[in-house]
């Protein structure tokens, strides 16, 4: 560092149980990790408890710790939105254009066959605080006409009289040309200044008035809630870690897999809907990539929730085709599919009599039964314990376990099915795992890919718990186990740059494009990531350009994404990325239309995103240890797999463990913050980079 001081880069990723935090002392390269339980009521409260902890651990306390940044994964706007809690929002929309929210799509979410039992949803706004203001652009941009300024001046006085005070603004065709919405926003602010306002040209500049509306509405909705949290968090950092040299950067890592600064984050907080989770899906792809798996499905398994995703080549798949409960949200994020699937999953009696588990979890308060904090209903971590396969106690003793207690809150759910408590306990598990395997199977076979060609990054708390089963039911290569497991999500908000994606609608057949046209608009998109990325402190020198575009065959509803090479935009530069697109097109679909002449390609999106470059933390090989395996072996306990066993089960401390070394099933491995089961004819391998290697034994 310039000033000579030793500094610390921190990450820390709040999720629905434990608050996990990696820091990197960046003179030496060590890194630390640690967790410490989230504070529902405050998550600021475990934020700051874990980011305290951490750095006692590296002997660094107060304004001494010298920070250089603090990088936060963050579920506020996830769990508002998961909730269902949008407050109460107005909308303002062209005139004749008010009952866009409920026309919506006519798609029947897992299709048709359930749509006898399918209801609507409700809207994101209901009728009644929706208001139009004249004005028409075309899909052009042109104006047909004017803008009703004084109509907006009485929808902004309309709401401000009815209290109502988060308002989304979404215009036809704004994202041709923003110049009515942001009028509006202007009258919204002299009229309605105490209103929070999204338009959906800042927010999201794309066709679709649909998605782009219930967008912006979203962004709207989480505004005030992610504002409030950056706000608090960022005066608590200042408070308690003031630098003389400057002030501390704090970033927020953002669905798309970058971060941004939580000065900016305010202004787009949609953009964080899936922020832990894209953490830990880079920092497992890293990982993983680096003891050379370029074909792995991450799986983040937390209290509440597992994510899971796709990583090819050590990138994971991007979509816009997503959203948080039960609102699409149109905006670049990376693909991760989450299932009520954690922890803290909560097992019941269904009203058939049937054993069910989750999606409704324990959570962080009262968490498990075991947890002894007044959980009364029996949970998956409930489950582990009664069976042996965690130890009494989580973070290396911070929270013991009761394992009596877990018992007797089985005991009573067996008894309502007719089962011993440790039959219903296995039952719980065996139904957690084909959860956690049909949301590895809906990434993979419903997308054409086969399952059997990945193995799986299990990490998070309770990632790798069930991996071995994984294995079983999917056919898996294997399974990977990262070094310290429980703090991947953590230590991957330390691996992320700076990100900004740009959009902007630009409808053209391929055969009509003026390769001038297409020049112009990339070259709009790049100068505004450029300016974000100078207001992010980064010099033009350091500044990275991606530049993308979404085509589809003529006719067709939906686009796919291909890259656009860098360059001057000329003729042959549009033809490559068409060839690119006929490629893609058949890698997905199974054919492509090439040789169809009739069948022309249509241009529909032009998208840049604007990368600012971050130092990543580089992790040590795993040293050599002299002994065998047995070094690290520390007792044996009775622990049940798929039977009643036999005797005792070896535990083995996975930090005395050495490359080369081979756990043999059955076996149970234990580290802070994470355990990992290893059943009956499997083996864990140690490699040098300190991976568990999980794989099924020939002939077993």
């Amino acid at each position: 560092m310039t000033d000579g001081v030793r500094r610390v880069r921190v990450g820390i990723d709040t999720g629905g149980t434990f608050t996990d935090v990696v820091a990197l002392d960046e003179e030496t390269g060590r890194l630390v990790g640690t967790k410490t339980p989230t504070t529902p009521a405050d998550p600021a409260d475990g934020f700051m408890a874990g980011l305290r902890k951490v750095l006692a651990e590296l002997g660094r306390t107060g304004p001494a710790a010298r920070l250089s940044a603090v990088v936060h994964g963050t579920t506020i706007a996830t769990n508002q939105l998961l909730e269902g809690d949008v407050g109460r929002l107005g909308f303002i929309t062209t005139e004749g254009y008010e009952f866009i929210l409920e026309i919506a799509r006519q798609a029947v979410p897992d299709g048709y066959g359930n749509s006898y039992f399918w209801v609507k949803p409700d809207r994101i706004v209901p009728a009644d605080l929706v208001r139009t203001v004249d004005g028409r652009l075309d899909h052009t941009g042109a104006e047909v006409r004017p803008l009703d300024e004084a109509g907006a001046a009485a929808a902004a006085r309309w709401f401000r009289g009815r209290g109502v005070d988060t308002i989304g603004v979404c215009l036809l065709h704004a994202y041709a040309d923003p110049d009515h919405e942001r009028r509006v926003r202007d009258v919204l602010r002299a009229e309605h200044p105490d209103a929070v306002v999204s338009i959906s040209s800042d927010v999201l500049r794309e066709y679709r008035e649909y998605e782009r509306s219930t967008t912006t509405l979203v962004d709207a909705a989480v505004k005030p809630r992610v504002a409030r949290y950056v706000s608090g968090v960022r005066r608590r950092l200042d408070t308690e870690y003031p630098d003389p040299a400057r002030r501390l950067p704090f970033s927020i890592m953002k669905s798309n897999g970058g971060v941004l600064s939580a000065e900016e984050v305010v202004h787009q907080p949609i953009s964080t809907v899936l922020s832990g989770p894209a953490a830990g899906a880079l920092g497992a792809a890293l990982l993983a990539g680096r003891a050379g798996f370029d074909r792995i499905l991450t799986l983040d398994g937390g209290g509440t929730s597992t994510d899971v995703c796709v990583v090819i080549g050590g990138e994971p798949g991007l979509t816009t085709e997503g959203g948080v409960g039960p609102f699409p949200s149109k905006i670049p994020m990376i693909d991760i599919v989450t299932v009520g699937a954690g922890g803290g999953s909560i097992g019941r009696v269904s009203p058939e009599g049937t054993l069910k588990v989750g999606p409704r979890s324990a959570g962080a308060d009262p968490g498990p039964l075991c947890y002894g904090k007044g959980g009364t209903e029996p949970t998956v971590t409930d489950a582990h314990l009664v069976l042996g396969r965690i130890p009494r106690h989580l973070l290396g003793g911070e929270i013991p376990l009761d394992p009596e207690a877990a018992r007797a809150g089985i005991s009573a759910l067996a008894a309502g099915l007719g089962l011993g408590t440790e039959d219903a306990a296995t039952g719980m598990l065996e139904i957690s795992a084909w959860n956690q395997a049909n949301a590895l199977r809906r990434i993979t076979v419903q997308r054409g890919l086969d399952v059997r060609d990945f193995h799986v990054a299990a990490f998070g708390g309770s990632g790798a718990l069930l991996a071995c089963r994984l294995i079983d039911i999917l056919g898996l290569a294997g399974a990977v186990v990262p070094r310290e497991p429980a703090n991947v999500s953590a230590f991957g908000l330390l691996t992320v740059d700076v990100r900004n994606d740009y959009v902007q609608t630009a409808v053209r057949r391929h055969a009509d494009l003026d390769p001038a046209e297409v020049a112009a608009a990339y070259d709009a998109l790049t100068a505004r990531a450029a300016a974000a990325l100078d207001t992010e402190g980064f010099a033009r020198s350091e500044h990275r350009y991606g530049r993308t575009a979404d085509l589809r065959y003529a006719g067709q509803a939906y686009e796919v994404g291909v890259p656009v090479a860098d360059g001057p935009i000329d003729g042959a530069r549009l033809d490559a990325a068409a060839a690119a697109f006929h490629d893609a097109h058949r890698g997905l679909y199974g054919y492509d239309l090439r040789d169809s002449p009739g069948q022309g390609i249509e241009w529909v999106n032009l998208r840049v995103a604007g990368v600012g470059p971050l130092r990543r933390p580089c992790v040590p090989d795993l040293p050599d240890r002299p002994g065998g395996v047995e070094r690290a072996r520390t007792g044996a306990r009775r622990v049940r797999f798929d039977a009643p066993p036999d005797g005792d089960t070896p535990i083995f401390d996975r930090g005395l463990l050495a490359p080369r070394d081979v756990v043999e099933g059955p076996a149970v491995i234990e580290e802070f913050g994470s355990t990992v089961p290893v059943h009956p004819g499997f083996t864990a391998t140690v490699d040098r980079y300190g991976n568990l290697l999980l794989r099924a034994r020939k002939g077993a």
